[in-house]
């Protein structure tokens, strides 16, 4: 009977730090490291970052991004739906990280339309209509299709933009530098694909919808 109180109370004790290891394992698997964001001017956030949610939320979500990129469309719906789900507690902040063909001339434009108070308005049409003028899988459409600069123009078109002042933003180069420092950070922050998350300075590792709101609530839980 001795012999199986013991044993039972080592299986118990192996189960207890089996589950200790697998829960840091977990935590390492699913985040980074936090780093420093706190004065919205370092690699994480910049003081002209378009962000969504209030300044001072407890929670705030970095979201390197390419326009042109299927999974960053696909995943749009999610963020934004997270942001009413944590209505006050979670705010958004987006940075560029071009890797496709047409990538930074979405950005620019989307950056002209933030010009004349239609940010997100633009950055909605450009992921709804990705298909019509983006590459999928690293291969151009097969459809025939016009280019991307005239389909952006009928894009801001639609949603009630001056197009030509629109052009002209994009055509002096405004957003150049912008787009090339939000690449850079992302670079020296060890970001190779999009989209990649930052959930109050600590970067999503394991990628999924699941893991980045179980990140996101953690974060709640310690405020």
């Amino acid at each position: 009977m001795k012999k199986q109180i013991k044993i039972l109370t080592l299986i118990g004790a192996v189960v207890v730090i089996a589950t200790i290891i697998g829960a840091s394992y977990y935590r390492k698997s699913i985040q980074s490291e936090r780093r420093p964001f706190a004065s919205n001017d370092g690699p994480l956030v910049r003081p002209d970052s378009p962000t969504l949610g209030p300044a001072n939320a407890p929670v705030t979500l970095v979201e390197f991004l390419d326009p042109e990129c299927e999974t960053c469309r696909t995943f749009n719906p999610f963020i934004k739906q997270m942001l009413k789900d944590y209505d006050g507690k979670l705010r958004l902040v987006v940075r560029y990280m071009p890797l496709h063909p047409n990538s930074r001339l979405a950005a620019a434009y989307t950056e002209a339309a933030g010009e004349q108070g239609k940010y997100w308005e633009m950055q909605e049409v450009m992921f709804r209509r990705q298909p019509e003028w983006g590459e999928r899988h690293g291969q151009p459409s097969s459809t025939p299709q016009e280019p991307p600069a005239v389909l952006f123009d009928r894009y801001a078109a639609e949603i009630g933009l001056d197009v030509e002042q629109l052009r002209n933003s994009v055509a002096q180069n405004k957003f150049a530098s912008k787009i090339d420092r939000d690449q850079k950070d992302g670079q020296s922050l060890g970001v190779a694909r999009t989209p990649t998350f930052f959930v109050n300075g600590r970067q999503l590792m394991r990628f999924s919808k699941e893991n980045l709101k179980a990140l996101i609530d953690e974060e709640l839980k310690n405020e």
